[in-house]
């Protein structure tokens, strides 16, 4: 069978988190600086090989402050620990056009196996000849299983941040020639 080989499409893609701040509201962040590719056999990605890294450096909430500190060793430390890493190990379709993506996260020097939900879009060729797949992906992570346990409790009870990451992203790959 032919193997495909998809790269990244950066402008048409996303990768964003949100996580429980005082215990009241959701913060939302985003990784600017990521990249992807697969590999198929032929369009079916059932049998895609994924792999997926993010620049740590590259995290951004709007909040300069508190992307500094995200960066600091208190979660990622980024200068230790400057990329995060996905590499598949299944893609199972469910019903429709919903599949199980599993595989191995490594954040800091943890390494886990997580599954995320994905969605296929379907494939379609943009005005310029070029094919490509969307996808969008949700999970969910715990980040003290990850190395990412700085927290404060609040006089009221709970703690600043929760361990819960729901993690969304939107992915456009662009088929090679």
């Amino acid at each position: 069978m032919t193997k495909t080989k998809w790269v990244l499409d950066p402008t048409h893609s996303e990768v964003n988190f949100k996580i429980k701040h005082l215990m009241i509201t959701n913060v939302t962040g985003s990784f600017t600086k990521f990249s992807a590719d697969a590999e198929t056999d032929a369009d079916d990605f059932t049998t895609a090989k994924i792999n997926f890294s993010a620049d740590v450096s590259s995290v951004s909430t709007n909040n300069e402050q508190r992307d500094g500190h995200l960066q600091s060793a208190d979660f990622f430390d980024v200068a230790q620990f400057p990329q995060i890493k996905f590499e598949s190990i299944k893609f199972e379709k469910g019903a429709s056009e919903h599949f199980l993506l599993k595989g191995y996260l490594t954040i800091k020097d943890v390494t886990k196996e997580v599954s995320m939900d994905v969605e296929c879009g379907g494939i379609a060729k943009d005005p310029w000849g070029n094919v490509k797949a969307g996808f969008s992906i949700a999970g969910k992570i715990n980040r003290k299983d990850f190395g990412l346990s700085w927290n404060a409790a609040l006089e009221t009870g709970g703690v600043m941040v929760s361990e819960e990451v729901k993690i969304n992203a939107e992915i456009q790959m662009v088929k090679q020639a």
